[in-house]
Parts: structure tokens; sequence; C-alpha cells
């Protein structure tokens, strides 16, 4: 079966060059399904940054899902923040800045929690919650359902609480209810994996929130190295209707110049498809 790589956090204009050529070696290396960048593409959203980004995404040579972060947004020119805060974003990405990806294995639907009047927070609106819980729904038992925020739904450390996204008590409990397996989000560049019901007690166990590290920038927090994670899904084809995926985390190597895989999370999730 395909994986899924999570590329979070790149922040193109700080990038290291020989973190993007082993980030390039490894996803030729495992030719995933789908490549999901959860924003922060840029440093700064310029045009030369963002023309990077795309020429880096054109040469994984596998379909790009990509939402922007809030750094993808102008910060100092005032006009074009009010007045065109994708504008460079879409040429270098396209238009949609939700897009979806389905195949057999996978359904992932993501999210523009960004907004121009907000520096740093991420929201999410009555109508985008529902939307994605609508998509989810659709879904058939054999697809690992995955939604993609850029700022995290859940933090594992106080001084990360400020940095979740808005609206996500509305966000989750729809969401889980709808069927979302995993919540992929970004922002924080402090890779984990932990069951939403740990900060929603509402969800079922079977619902994780996985969050990734900054894949190339030298924006590390101490620590924690530049990462990416690999979903790998694993759905049984037998009556007894069982769902699972394999999380893996693959730090950045100085002395290797390569990503290994660092750690390794065993999912179960919920065994049945859910109804709208």
């Amino acid at each position: 079966m395909s994986c899924l790589l999570q590329i979070s956090d790149p922040h193109f204009g700080t990038e290291q060059p020989d973190v993007l050529r082993a980030l390039e070696q490894l996803a030729a290396a495992l030719a995933p399904g789908v490549v999901v960048l959860s924003g922060d593409i840029t440093q700064r959203a310029t045009a030369a940054q963002f023309a990077a980004a795309r020429a880096f995404a054109d040469r994984l040579g596998r379909p790009v899902l990509a939402i922007p972060g809030n750094h993808d947004i102008p910060l100092f020119q005032l006009a074009a923040r009010v007045f065109a805060p994708y504008g460079r974003y879409c040429r270098a990405f396209g238009d949609d800045l939700e897009p979806t990806f389905e195949s057999r294995e996978w359904l992932v639907a993501t999210v523009n929690t960004t907004r121009w009047y907000r520096h740093e927070d991420g929201a999410v609106s009555a109508e985008q919650i529902e939307r994605v819980a609508r998509r989810l729904a659709q879904a058939s038992p054999s697809q690992v359902r995955v939604v993609v925020t850029h700022q995290p739904v859940m933090v594992t450390r106080g001084q990360d609480l400020g940095n979740r996204l808005h609206g996500r008590e509305q966000a989750v409990a729809r969401w889980c209810a709808a069927g979302a397996d995993l919540i992929l989000g970004g922002h924080i560049h402090l890779p984990f994996v932990r069951p939403l019901h740990d900060a929603f007690p509402g969800c079922a166990p079977t619902a994780w929130a996985v969050q990734a590290g900054t894949a190339t920038s030298t924006r590390v927090r101490a620590g924690h190295p530049n990462s990416v994670n690999v979903v790998h899904a694993d759905i049984a084809g037998g009556a007894d209707g069982r769902r699972a995926c394999r999380v893996e985390r693959w730090d950045y190597v100085a002395r290797d110049k390569a990503f290994g895989c660092a750690e390794v999370f065993g999912l179960s999730l919920a065994s049945e498809a859910v109804q709208p």
C-alpha cells in the first residue's frame, strides 16, 4: 500500500541545502501516494521563496496537497496582506486553498486555518467544519480519513497553549463524529502523536493528533531535529473490519546527511465507517 508523507513548516528562505537534498532522497525512496505540505511553506511569503518551494514540490514527482500557513501571507507588505493575502501562494500552488485527495487507501481533507487579520493564530469556521465533516462521512471503510490543518488542535506543552487552533473544540468534536482518523498539523515545530481523547474526552480513543516538526528549516526547537512524518495505511479486507495505520517519524541525522526512522507508532482506528 502507498504511504502518505507529511512535510510541514519547511520555511523556504531558511531551508538547509543538505536537509533538503536528504528529504528529496527520502521521498524518492518512499514513493508516497501523496505528499502533504501542512503550511508555513515559506518564511516571508516572497516570490523567490515560493518559486523555490514550487520547484521542490515538482522535483518530488508525486501528488502534492498543500495548504498555507501564517508565514505564507505577506507580513510587512500591508496592502498585499489585506487585498491579496494569498496572491503569491496561489501563483505557486494554485487557487484551491483547501484541496482534497482521494485514493483507495486515503481520504485527505485540508483546511485553510490562516486569516489575514491574525498574525500567528489560526481559526476554523463553522462552514469549514461542516464541509470537512460531510466529506469525511462519505469515505469508505478502506480509506484512512485524514484532516490537515496548520495550527494544532492540541499541544503537549504549556508554552504552546496559545498556539492552538481557534474553534478546535467544535471542529474536533464534529470531525471525530464524522469519522476522522487523523488530524495532521504543524506550526509549533514539535512532533508528537497523541490520542485526541487526551484533550477532547468526547472523542473515541481511535482518533489521533499527528503533529510534525519543521522539515528543512534552521528554525528547529531545542532537542528536536528536522523531521517529517510517514503514515502507512493498514486496512484489513476481512469481515472483522480491522482498521489501523502506522505513523513513522523520520529525523534528519546530520552525520549521515540523511533522514532515518526515529520512532514508530502503531495506531488502532475505528473499526466501522461512520454515517453522515
